[in-house]
C-alpha cells in the first residue's frame, strides 16, 4: 500500500467540474431559501433553471471530461461502496483519488434529484397538480438532506485523509501518485460555462420569468428594479423613525 508520506500533490479536478460543483450549491442554496417568497419567486424560477443547464453541462463532462470527472471512473456498484464504507472503520482504508464509492452515490442522487426538483417544478407552474407541488416540496427537501449527508461525508473523508477535500474542490489539488493526475485544468471550457450562466442571468434580469401560478405577482417587467426601489424606500423610513 502507497502510503501518504510518499505521495504528492496532483491535479485532480479540472476548473469545469470545479465550477459545475459552486454554481450547482450557490444556485441550490439560493433557490431553496427563495422558495417561500412570492417577491424573490422569480430569482427562484432563474436559479432552478439553471441548475437544469447546469446538470446537463455535468453529464454530457462525465462523458468527454477529464479522467476523475468522467463517471466511469467513480461509478461502482453496492459491494465496492459497502467495501469502502467498512474499510473506513478499520485500518484498511486506503487513501481515495477523486470521488470515493460513497461520494459517487451522493453524486448521482444530487443530479437526478436536480432534475426531479426542477421539472416537477415546472410541470406545476404550467398548471399541474397539487400533488405536483407537494413532490416538487419534498424532493427539495430531500436534496437539501443529500447535500448535508455530503457535506459530512466530505469532512469525515477529511479527517479519515488528513487532507482538506473542500480546498481541492477549488484548487484541483489532492495527494495521489504522479500517473493519477491530470494534465490541462480546461480553463477555457469553464470560462464559457460562466459566461453562459452570468448571460443566461443578464437577460432573466431583463426579462424575468413569469410564474404562472402565483396571479399578478410577477407580471411586472421590472422586477428587479422595483426590488430594489422597495428596499431602499424601507431604509429611508427607518432611517426617518
Amino acid at each position: 500500500m502507497t502510503t501518504l508520506e510518499s505521495k504528492t500533490e496532483i491535479l485532480v479536478w479540472d476548473a469545469p467540474t470545479r465550477l459545475f460543483h459552486w454554481l450547482l450549491a450557490v444556485c441550490f442554496s439560493g433557490a431553496y431559501l427563495t422558495a417561500e417568497s412570492d417577491r424573490l419567486m422569480a430569482i427562484h424560477l432563474t436559479l432552478g433553471y439553471t441548475m437544469v443547464g447546469l446538470v446537463a453541462f455535468r453529464v454530457v463532462w462525465g462523458v468527454i471530461g477529464t479522467r476523475h470527472a468522467r463517471f466511469t471512473s467513480f461509478l461502482r456498484g453496492p459491494a465496492a461502496v459497502a467495501r469502502y464504507v467498512s474499510q473506513h472503520f478499520s485500518a484498511q482504508a486506503e487513501h481515495s483519488v477523486g470521488h470515493n464509492p460513497l461520494g459517487a452515490v451522493s453524486i448521482v442522487l444530487m443530479l437526478l434529484m436536480t432534475l426531479a426538483i426542477v421539472v416537477s417544478g415546472w410541470v406545476y407552474d404550467t398548471g399541474g397538480s397539487h400533488l405536483l407541488k407537494e413532490f416538487h416540496e419534498g424532493a427539495a427537501a430531500f436534496m437539501l438532506a443529500v447535500v448535508g449527508v455530503h457535506v459530512a461525508g466530505v469532512m469525515f473523508a477529511s479527517l479519515l485523509q488528513r487532507e482538506n477535500l473542500v480546498r481541492s474542490m477549488f484548487n484541483g489539488y489532492q495527494r495521489g501518485r504522479a500517473e493519477q493526475a491530470i494534465r490541462w485544468t480546461w480553463w477555457p471550457v469553464a470560462v464559457v460555462m460562466l459566461a453562459a450562466v452570468l448571460g443566461y442571468w443578464f437577460l432573466q434580469w431583463q426579462n424575468p420569468p413569469v410564474d404562472n401560478m402565483a396571479g399578478d405577482n410577477f407580471q411586472n417587467q421590472n422586477f428587479y428594479e422595483n426590488l430594489g426601489k422597495n428596499a431602499g424606500h424601507r431604509n429611508n423610513e427607518d432611517e426617518d423613525d
